[in-house]
């Protein structure tokens, strides 16, 4: 236990599709599943994971290669990541949980509640695209290059620097920038599959992030947001949300205190009825 006042961390390591995969569980109450961005880990996500386990119970895994989580003789893909999180789920026992994810672990997120609808009871995606072409050209640019020789560009990066510090095999570095690559370049539209999403879901995006308004508006519309006035009583008002954080990028949103206040909300509020 905790000294009075430190909330509890357990950590773990789960034998799910033939990883060795690393969680941490903060805090207590509903369990909400927090997944993180690419080329990151959980250290990413600095003052949000506490303020969220204030109330919740967080559970943040470190995703396939990244982090503490070894390496497998596997591509990165957002399937593959989220069948490793649906069997962590059923490791630590959970029927259904919250899921939050941001960038990579936002596609992560959705592709958890597009393959394993029965897991997610709400779904919280900060900062992804539901298509390839969503990102601006030149962040589409940037992934089409991630390889080798940018990976010893980016050990002068504070990801690089965690990366080094808590990765079962540091050397690593390069194979997992390389098969991050490989994932960015791999063409997808998931349109379709979102626009069947029953899950309650909030959109979080910063207003200066990395995929333009027209993705974000669009991305809202397919879940059924924005499709009409909400009414005076509010039964206008969709399964969906968005917010815009301002002032907010892609690379600092996570770190934004504007983030826990926005989602708990949505949280904590109580399930909608099927609309």
């Amino acid at each position: 236990m905790g000294q009075a006042g430190t909330p509890t961390v357990k950590t773990g390591y789960a034998p799910v599709n033939g990883l060795r995969l690393y969680y941490e569980i903060h805090g207590t109450g509903e369990p909400l599943i927090l997944l993180h961005g690419g080329l990151g880990s959980t250290e990413m996500f600095g003052q949000l994971l506490p303020a969220l386990a204030k109330t919740r119970r967080v559970v943040a895994p470190n995703l396939q290669a990244h982090g503490r989580t070894g390496d497998i003789d596997r591509p990165i893909s957002y399937e593959a990541l989220a069948d490793d999180i649906a069997a962590l789920m059923k490791h630590l026992g959970f029927e259904k949980a919250d899921v939050m994810g941001y960038s990579l672990g936002g596609g992560t997120a959705l592709q958890l509640t597009i393959r394993h609808p029965a897991t997610v009871r709400k779904l919280v995606v900060v900062s992804a695209v539901f298509k390839r072409d969503g990102w601006y050209p030149e962040i589409l640019a940037a992934m089409a290059h991630l390889g080798p020789a940018v990976a010893e560009q980016l050990k002068q990066s504070p990801l690089y620097q965690t990366y080094s510090r808590i990765a079962p095999k540091p050397g690593d570095w390069t194979v997992l920038v390389t098969k991050m690559g490989d994932l960015l370049r791999r063409d997808f539209d998931w349109s379709k599959d979102i626009a069947a999403i029953k899950a309650p879901t909030t959109l979080v995006f910063g207003d200066a992030d990395s995929m333009p308004p027209e993705h974000i508006v669009e991305f809202f519309k397919l879940l059924g947001g924005g499709k009409k006035d909400g009414g005076w009583d509010g039964s206008g008002v969709s399964n969906a949300q968005l917010a815009i954080l301002p002032g907010v990028t892609h690379y600092n949103i996570v770190a934004s205190p504007s983030l826990a206040p926005t989602v708990l909300p949505f949280l904590d509020a109580p399930t909608p009825g099927p609309k």
